[in-house]
């Protein structure tokens, strides 16, 4: 069984990308499942109904959340009502919304947790105790579980990944918007990658104007930022899972690009 994860989607950019970019990787890899992080979607800060809508029309079966899950307050409307939109489970347990959920495809069930990091992040709830608290539960229904872990450090995301290990399908970094080189699959079949990446724009800096970056970096000042355009990039990646006990048997790391 083989399921698809795309990295953080960057405003309309990303949303094109995902409409002009995600077909041919569907007929590629024919995945059972697409998930994605959405947490940037909508301008580049939180997630709409609209976009939300817009993104399962598209393919996408779930939607993970971050440290920008509150910043479009539209989510407030729908999150209570949307089960296939996941905010981090570590916030404080009257949050709106659910930290996990799952999902029904091609006869199978699939569990999806998204969790934040707390190095160089907000002080959540520990996110290792909370994985602790959902896991268990979720193994009784399905042993197909995916863990987006929305995280700065990256010696917090490997820690996940090794603590976790054998317990959980994969652990997916996202936040970065970078995707790292080092997918794996740990001793007990867990796969892993430390940050999937991005799905935006390719000529940017985590998607925004590089301009407007750069000039907060050598000014030091405020500067609003703008979702940069031009040409477009997806990056994800392809997991195949054992059809009975749900451990990784493959990672692929994925870029594709395409120009304006």
């Amino acid at each position: 069984m083989k399921i698809l994860f795309l990295g953080d989607i960057v405003g309309r950019p990303g949303r094109r990308a995902v409409h002009e970019l995600l077909p041919s990787l569907k007929k590629e890899y024919e995945p059972v499942f697409i998930a994605a992080n959405g947490e940037n979607a909508a301008g580049g800060n939180g997630i709409t109904r609209d976009v939300a809508d817009e993104l399962f029309g598209a393919g996408i079966d779930v939607l993970t959340m971050g440290n920008h899950v509150w910043d479009n307050k539209d989510i407030y409307n729908f999150i209570d009502s949307e089960d296939r939109l996941v905010r981090p489970a570590n916030y404080p347990p009257e949050s709106p919304g659910n930290g996990f959920t799952i999902v029904r495809r091609a006869g199978r069930a699939i569990g999806i947790i998204n969790l934040s990091g707390r190095v160089f992040m907000p002080p959540l709830d520990c996110p290792f105790r909370t994985a602790d608290q959902i896991i268990p539960d979720l193994k009784k229904k399905t042993p197909f579980i995916i863990v987006d872990f929305h995280a700065e450090a990256t010696s917090e995301k490997n820690a996940l990944g090794w603590y976790v290990d054998g317990r959980v399908s994969a652990v997916i970094g996202t936040h970065t918007h970078i995707q790292t080189a080092d997918e794996k699959i740990f001793p007990q079949g867990t796969a892993f990658i430390t940050d999937v990446g991005m799905t935006g724009p390719s000529n940017s800096i985590l998607g925004v104007k590089v301009e407007q970056v750069l000039e907060k970096m050598i000014g030091l000042r405020p500067v609003r930022f703008e979702v940069a355009g031009g040409p477009l990039m997806l990056n994800a990646v392809s997991i195949e899972l054992d059809e009975n006990s749900g451990r990784a048997q493959e990672i692929r790391r994925i870029q594709v690009f395409k120009e304006d």
